[in-house]
């Protein structure tokens, strides 16, 4: 005889999909996936919502030392190279996530995608 278990039944890997690709699309879409997600929770969704969690704190945390600094004339040209180096690193980050969550693969960006999987572990489960 086989006992009931807490663990919900598999999503359909559409679905899945779903999930993971819409973490990345505006915070809007971050909303929604988190919704669907508790619907029906996945592996692939956790790991995306983390990701997504991860690269929207990482962008907030830098945008606002950016905006204070830039404040400083003298630091302010410093800024014209720094801040579009920094925007264009986390949309490179961006893309590689989304390319993975459109793949179904559970693959962290670069540098900073471990480290939000262990920062995050308990979010999404």
């Amino acid at each position: 005889m086989s006992t009931p278990t807490d663990t919900p039944p598999p999503a359909a890997a559409g679905e899945d999909r779903t999930v993971a690709i819409l973490t990345y699309i505006t915070i809007i879409g971050f909303i929604i996936a988190i919704v669907m997600h508790n619907g029906k929770k996945t592996a692939l969704g956790a790991f995306h919502l983390r990701q997504g969690l991860g690269l929207f704190i990482t962008a907030v945390v830098i945008w606002i030392p950016c905006m204070i600094i830039s404040l400083i004339p003298v630091v302010n040209l410093l800024m014209f190279v720094v801040g579009p180096a920094v925007c264009i690193g986390l949309f490179v980050f961006w893309i590689m996530g989304l390319l993975a969550a459109v793949n179904g693969e559970q693959k962290p960006v670069p540098l900073v995608g471990a480290h939000y999987q262990k920062w995050f572990a308990g979010a999404f489960v």
